[in-house]
């Protein structure tokens, strides 16, 4: 059974690092489209589109992200409030993630239910792009449902063991950084 759990949990960070990943290279995509657009305004060409796509490009960089940084301490969490709680913190925390894994999975179904009808009934973009809304919208539905995944293993988690296991990079004190 250890055996089984070890591997889920190498699974479950190596999607929450792919999901880091893909936004990464979402984020090299926008910069690319902008460098393109810059050169093709230099050169009297018309780039149709760009925009469009850049923003398709910042919400699959954005929803892709959520996971890994979550799992990463990079959200906002109270830590005073929690801290000042002492015994009673894991309450607290059991109660938060549920709301956030509850939250995050009706996100998730809208997200992959929304999608699903933007390609049943071929929504087309209204940009210049003329791009099957579907499209961009795979990144959406794909990060919320990994995000519902993150909140729902660190909450499962937190109950069993008593560590929710997200890992926060600390500051270097004695720096005064």
């Amino acid at each position: 059974m250890a055996a089984i759990g070890r591997t889920l949990r190498r699974v479950l960070d190596l999607l929450y690092l792919g999901g880091g990943v893909i936004a990464a290279l979402f984020m090299i995509a926008i910069l690319v489209i902008i460098v393109l657009q810059m050169l093709a305004r230099w050169t009297g060409h018309v780039f149709p589109g760009a925009t469009d796509y850049a923003g398709y490009c910042m919400a699959g960089a954005s929803f892709f992200a959520f996971a890994y940084a979550l799992n990463h301490g990079a959200h906002i969490r109270v830590s005073i409030l929690l801290n000042a709680l002492g015994k009673h913190r894991r309450w607290l925390e059991i109660w938060c993630f549920a709301i956030g894994a509850a939250t995050a999975s009706y996100f998730a179904w809208f997200a992959v239910r929304g999608t699903y009808w933007s390609h049943k009934l071929n929504d087309i973009s209204q940009g210049l792009d003329a791009t099957p809304v579907w499209i961009p919208q795979l990144s959406m539905a794909a990060g919320t449902v990994l995000l519902a995944v993150a909140f729902w293993d660190h909450l499962i988690r937190l109950i069993l063991t008593g560590q929710h296991g997200i890992t926060a990079d600390t500051v270097d004190q004695s720096h005064g950084e």
